[in-house]
């Protein structure tokens, strides 16, 4: 690392768990964040100002004045810009030190495997159950630690899927595609801003204790956010056995 590197990351080499090694971990490392929407801003403000060597960025929605509310890689005059391209130019103002690659689209199909195959932490932060299952599909086949974040309304849950692990369930052993789920969207239900910001940032801490290799991840754990009550609570979450994404049910490789 430079001596610019050693002076800017100094707080996380002084904390034992991390160190230099664990800082040249983050420096080195790729994530892929979906969605650079109410939870994608700020897991990419914390990923990037942490020092994560490559970030891509994913969305190929532009910003809207609804937005600013809550996603705050944005400004107003970024109003009509591609999101992707607006959270870059953030991004760079906040770590220019973090090279961030800017994906104006929809990943879907060969291109999110592709993108899956070259991360070493995949952050979910869209909006959508169809991408969310497509996602976890990817990481599944690549082998690729996933955290997986939503916020509605004064409610937010964070969780890790992490299929390296033998007895980890991954996200459909937990909302089985095709389930009767109510899918609800901020537009139509709202969102209280810090919310999106309280669970994009657990979604960061988790990615970066990943990559760094430190501390218990949420992996087999539901944590579910009361924002009305700020009350947390934890669910455990088996994998399951049958599922058809990661279980004996899974279509051979």
């Amino acid at each position: 690392m430079t001596d610019e590197q050693l002076l800017r990351y100094s707080r996380h080499i002084l904390l034992p768990q991390i160190g230099i090694e664990g800082q040249e971990n983050i420096v080195k490392a790729r994530a892929l964040v979906i969605g650079a929407g109410g939870l994608g801003s700020p897991a990419a403000f914390y990923l990037a100002s942490a020092g994560i060597g490559t970030l891509v960025l994913a969305d190929g929605d532009t910003v809207d004045l609804t937005n600013l509310q809550r996603q705050i890689l944005h400004r107003t005059d970024a109003i009509g810009m591609e999101k992707s391209a607006s959270g870059k130019r953030t991004l760079g103002d906040i770590n220019p030190e973090c090279r961030v690659i800017a994906l104006t689209e929809r990943l879907s199909g060969s291109r999110l495997d592709e993108e899956v195959a070259l991360a070493d932490i995949v952050l979910d932060c869209c909006d959508n159950f169809a991408t969310r299952h497509a996602v976890n599909r990817a990481c599944v086949k690549f082998a690729k630690p996933l955290v997986s974040g939503a916020a509605i309304r004064f409610d937010g849950q964070v969780a890790v899927f992490d299929s390296r692990q033998p007895d980890a369930p991954c996200y459909h052993c937990l909302f089985p595609e095709g389930q009767d789920v109510e899918e609800v969207r901020c537009a139509v239900m709202g969102v209280f801003a810090p919310i999106t910001g309280m669970i994009g940032t657990v979604q960061a801490a988790e990615a970066l204790k990943l990559v760094i290799g430190c501390g218990t991840s949420l992996a087999g754990r539901l944590l579910l956010l009361d924002g009305l009550g700020m009350e947390w609570r934890e669910i455990r979450v088996p994998r399951d056995p049958g599922c058809s994404v990661c279980g004996s049910a899974a279509p051979a490789a």
